[in-house]
């Protein structure tokens, strides 16, 4: 089974990719997570941000490996804790069947991109930078895993 991050911007601080990379050696074998970075499309003064939007989301679609489910990060998915998180990975790692979980632009997916996800999910109700929203992602991962093999990293 193989997790495909597949998010907008590919730019990043050193701090988000250095924090990524410590989650991702800590990942076991049987839990591969690749990350897919798409450019962001640049924002002018009087960017067209429906289309802006549109064209990020078919870029993000189009690199999604072949035979994967959708799941994307929306603001109005489905908000979920980590121990429900870890349900939905245990899930995803019983059936073995590739996510490709979708981290949109800073002005979210379109969507067309929407009606193909298989589940939505709200990291929450609170606004993130964007480059912090990968670093959650992989993070809650890990610590989903963690939860599942009764690993000390979560103590909740």
């Amino acid at each position: 089974m193989h997790i495909h991050l597949v998010a907008a911007g590919h730019k990043m601080p050193a701090w988000v990719d250095a924090a990524c990379a410590d989650f991702l050696k800590r990942l076991p074998p049987e839990l591969k997570l690749n990350q897919i970075l798409i450019p962001t499309i640049k924002r002018g003064k009087n960017a067209d941000i429906q289309r802006i939007i549109r064209d990020e989301s078919r870029n993000l679609l189009a690199a999604v490996p072949a035979h994967c489910q959708i799941v994307a990060l929306d603001v109005l998915g489905k908000r979920v804790t980590t121990e429900k998180l870890a349900s939905i990975l245990d899930n995803w790692m019983q059936q073995g069947q590739d996510i490709a979980l979708i981290i949109g632009g800073p002005d979210g997916v379109s969507d067309e991109l929407l009606q193909k996800a298989v589940l939505k999910i709200s990291l929450s109700d609170l606004t993130f930078p964007h480059p912090l929203v990968r670093v959650i992602v992989v993070e809650q991962l890990y610590r989903a895993w963690s939860i599942l093999n009764n690993h000390p990293y979560h103590r909740g």
